[in-house]
Parts: structure tokens; sequence; C-alpha cells
């Protein structure tokens, strides 16, 4: 399933579900963001689709944890439905692509987030972030260069003489910018 299905069968719930949490429109924008980034570079680690809500809700539940947590304000377990969480203990490149994306300048993620995740045309990212086209095509090109920076940094990926980036995966505890 794709990240934009995903986003077109759960968004509208996710963020609702956040928007009770945090109680703020804007904090809940972001949110709903950061949970879309985390499902698509987390998406392969689902084994059973049929619990792919429950998997997507447990995501936004532990986001919305995380900002409670980094704005040091009282969160309670209570507040939220607990559903189960598929973890793994492989460290893959969507650890390290989630990683990269939350260290992106927002003027870089929001316009990348609008067209690959959320699956806009440019044209329709520039009206929607009230910017020009080439300035949402430039932000977008600048974006995929910082993320594949970011490998670089972060895992000591090369790119090679064709543009590809190629080595390997460090171990989550060697990693520069995924070691969260």
């Amino acid at each position: 399933m794709t990240t934009q299905t995903i986003w077109n069968l759960y968004a509208e719930d996710v963020k609702r579900f956040i928007l009770a949490q945090v109680k703020d429109a804007t904090a809940t924008d972001d949110l709903l963001q950061d949970t879309f980034i985390k499902i698509h570079t987390k998406k392969e680690t689902l084994k059973d689709e049929a619990k792919m809500k429950a998997w997507i809700f447990s995501i936004a539940r532990y986001t919305v944890m995380d900002y409670f947590r980094e704005h040091k304000m009282p969160y309670s377990e209570s507040q939220t439905e607990t559903y189960s969480e598929i973890e793994t203990n492989k460290h893959t490149e969507h650890d390290c692509l989630y990683g990269i994306l939350k260290q992106l300048p927002k003027k870089y993620r929001d316009p990348l987030f609008l067209a690959d995740i959320k699956g806009l045309k440019q044209a329709e990212v520039a009206k929607e972030l009230n910017v020009s086209l080439p300035t949402v095509k430039s932000q977008i090109q600048r974006a995929r260069k910082l993320i594949a920076k970011g490998y670089m940094d972060c895992c000591d990926l090369k790119m090679n003489s064709e543009g590809f980036l190629v080595g390997e995966i460090k171990e989550k505890e060697d990693c520069k910018i995924c070691n969260y």
C-alpha cells in the first residue's frame, strides 16, 4: 500500500486523534506530518496489513508522547486509546531517513512532504504553501540533495559515479543522525 493511499484512508482520523491530544492546530499539523513521515519510512516493517490502523495510531500516539516530552508537558497514557505497536530491532535505511527528514529545515521538509508523501503535484504544493512554482521545485530538489548528504553524514555512504548512494548502513549505535 502506498503512503498516499494510507494518507487518503487515515489522515483525517489521525489528525482528529492528534488534535484531541495536543489541542493546538499548528502543532497538530506538524505532528501529523511527523507521523506520516514515520509511516512512510517504516511501512515495510508492517507484516500484517490487517493491523494497519492500529499500527498507524500507535505511531501517532508515540509521536504525540514525544511532543509532550520535548515540551516538558505532562502526558498521561490514559489520554489515548492503547494500540499495539509493531517493533523491529533491525536497523534500516528507513531509520536513517526518518532522522534525516526530521532534521531538514521546515522550508524544505514541507514541500517535500506535500509532494512525495501526500502526493500533490508541485504546482499544488506551490499554491498550498503560497510560494512560486520555481521556488517549490528548488526547495524539493534541495531537500532531496540534503537527504543524500544526510545519508553520507549519518552512515558514511558514498555517491558513486552514476549518482547512487553506495555502502552499508551502520549499526544504529554507530549512526550519527538516527541514533535517537
